[in-house]
């Protein structure tokens, strides 16, 4: 797909086509269809990125707890298992499997939703890091990094898709 036929869809189609590069969060793109038209990719995904930056805090938290978490074996969208599959969280080690969740859970529990981290480029040993190091990060500075994570995982895709 280009930036030109993206520029000529309807609303709906709009929103069907890009709807899914912010994980399961389609109000994102739907927000973002009527600064039409884009001269670019980075346009396009710096009108979405504003739209995530204009939403109310609970929309912003719905978005990020729209995303799975690292290395769950449980359904994800396509997009979140081949990214996943990349930094090689489907294939753990049983143990690995297990210090990642109880990460995670750690993790969930102490900001309310899941880790987020652009995989692209990171291995499974990189992704344990961060999550360790981001643990001993406050409420806000997490936050702001989960969004900032989601921005980098949109442009990903986005860059995949055009």
């Amino acid at each position: 797909m280009t930036i030109d036929q993206i520029n000529g869809l309807d609303r709906g189609a709009f929103v069907e086509q890009l709807g899914w590069v912010f994980e399961h969060s389609p109000w994102v793109a739907e927000r973002s269809w009527q600064r039409r038209p884009f001269a670019s990719i980075m346009e396009l995904h710096s009108a979405m990125w504003e739209g995530v930056e204009a939403a109310t805090r609970e929309e912003q938290l719905e978005l990020l707890r729209a995303h799975p978490d690292l290395g769950a074996r449980a359904r994800m969208s396509e997009s979140s298992t081949g990214e996943q599959g990349g930094a090689g969280l489907d294939r753990l080690t049983e143990s690995e499997f297990h210090r990642l969740r109880a990460l995670n859970e750690a993790y969930k529990l102490k900001f309310g939703f899941p880790f987020l981290l652009a995989v692209k480029g990171s291995t499974k040993f990189d992704i344990v890091e961060a999550l360790e190091r981001r643990l001993q990060s406050d409420a806000d500075t997490e936050f702001a990094e989960a969004l900032r994570q989601v921005y980098r995982i949109a442009s990903f895709r986005l860059e995949d898709l055009i």
